[in-house]
């Protein structure tokens, strides 16, 4: 029986969070202020806590940095009011698990508890995974042998039971599709729907449309009404490729749907109640778009839940032997062919290769080998690369000040950008080429205070 602290001052509201958690079979601790809650907290085991984020005396964030100090593993939902966005993503840089926005649902509180202390139990048991990857993970259709992909297959393990949201990164061509339907099919919405979508290959203008639908007349066209993935994956999983590349205006509702689980067709006014569990995949930097204002950080903290990042195939060269005999005896069941092997000569090649295309590329150049060869056996002279990209030649000069890191190297230019701007950061930012946003980012990094007095 898992154990949660609530840290509220209205007793109603307290009394009522205790009893609906009693009821789902969680045992509960109540305080009505930060300083009782971390008195409860040092002096009783608890699995989560749950806490307002105003309270009288230290406030929520206080008591945040507080309770990580009693126990700095310990997830923290905060509670908060709908027009205080920002405080909630405050909380979250400090520390916090997740937030729920006021007025919510009783059972939408339960169902952020569960996913959090589900979450919990897959970090607790991700301690051990150096000791377990003495077992080999096995999944339909995906070929891991080396350790570092056992142990993205670990963790596939233990996040596909759950209902944690789930963020995949890594460069394209790794097989993130593939690990996103393993998650799926290993899961309890494995009778469900598994249904993709790929932001880059849809117009920016129908992405909305094709992720929440429509009602007949919402726009030009629109001749009888459409229901959009999300419904096409209730009970089941939506798998929601190159995330990071999404328009502002979707994000908005994409964060609506996962802090609600609730949406609108486009163009009509009735609320449609989904229960979908999102898998997000992105070969992009997420921070770096969250510097530069292009991608939410409230909507950032809802998806990495649980992060899986799939490493290159450069990086794990020992699956490509493996990997090459799967894709050949798949071919030729695909021709009713016998299986054509591969000399040592052309493993060789393949092996020495770099393979910026990842696994996809391995895929199409063998493919585009069975297919020219007439031959029983592919030799070397049978594998042919794509010419490389062009590159600008690299420089014999260093590329930044002898001694310095990148960070404190980027540092010292804002430094000096303030400086010049007579501290006047939007002036700032102009010289630098940033947006107001991803200057004040980059300052909080520093602890620079963000004085708005000198902006003007």
């Amino acid at each position: 029986m898992a154990a949660i602290l609530i840290v509220e001052d209205e007793p109603k509201m307290r009394r009522l969070i205790e009893m609906q958690l009693g009821e789902h079979g969680y045992a509960t601790l109540g305080a009505g202020d930060a300083e009782t809650g971390l008195k409860l907290l040092r002096e009783n085991p608890v699995d989560l806590v749950l806490t307002d984020f105003r309270l009288p005396g230290m406030n929520g964030l206080e008591f945040l940095h507080a309770a990580k100090r009693v126990n700095a593993g310990l997830p923290v939902v905060v509670m908060t009011a709908y027009g205080s966005v920002e405080t909630a993503v405050e909380a979250m840089k400090a520390g916090a698990s997740d937030y729920v926005l006021k007025p919510f649902s009783l059972d939408e509180l339960v169902l952020v508890i569960r996913k959090e202390l589900d979450a919990q139990r897959l970090r607790e048991e991700n301690r051990t995974l150096r000791e377990e990857l003495g077992r080999r993970y096995e999944y339909e259709n995906i070929v891991a042998q080396s350790a570092k992909m056992q142990a993205v297959l670990a963790l596939v393990e233990r996040v596909a039971p759950t209902s944690a949201t789930v963020l995949l990164g890594g460069e394209s061509g790794v097989g993130k599709d593939m690990i996103a339907r393993a998650i799926h099919q290993h899961s309890s919405r494995a009778a469900g729907p598994f249904v993709k979508i790929n932001s880059t290959a849809i117009p920016e203008n129908l992405l909305e449309s094709e992720l929440f639908g429509y009602e007949k007349g919402a726009f030009s066209g629109a001749v009888s009404a459409k229901p959009g993935k999300f419904e096409l994956a209730n009970k089941g999983t939506l798998f929601l490729d190159e995330i990071g590349d999404v328009p502002q205006a979707t994000q908005v509702k994409l964060l609506r749907v996962l802090q609600e689980r609730e949406f609108e067709r486009l163009g009509g006014t009735k609320t449609i109640k989904v229960d979908v569990r999102l898998v997000a995949a992105t070969n992009r930097d997420l921070r770096a778009a969250l510097e530069e204002g292009s991608f939410r950080e409230d909507l950032y903290y809802r998806l990495n839940v649980v992060a899986i990042e799939i490493p290159p195939l450069r990086e794990h060269k020992e699956d490509i032997p493996p990997l090459a005999r799967f894709f050949l005896e798949r071919f030729a069941k695909e021709t009713a062919e016998p299986a054509k092997e591969l000399t040592a000569a052309a493993m060789g090649r393949l092996v020495e290769y770099d393979w910026p295309g990842n696994v996809r590329e391995l895929e199409n150049i063998l493919q585009r080998a069975v297919t020219l060869s007439a031959a029983k056996t592919l030799d070397a002279a049978d594998i042919h690369f794509d010419p490389p990209s062009r590159r600008a030649a690299p420089s014999a000069a260093p590329v930044l000040p002898e001694g310095m890191t990148l960070e404190q190297w980027e540092q010292e230019i804002i430094r000096e950008a303030l400086r010049r701007a007579n501290g006047n950061k939007s002036q700032a930012a102009r010289a630098l080429g940033l947006s107001r946003n991803a200057l004040r980012y980059r300052l909080s990094t520093m602890g620079v205070v963000d004085n708005p007095e000198k902006d003007s």
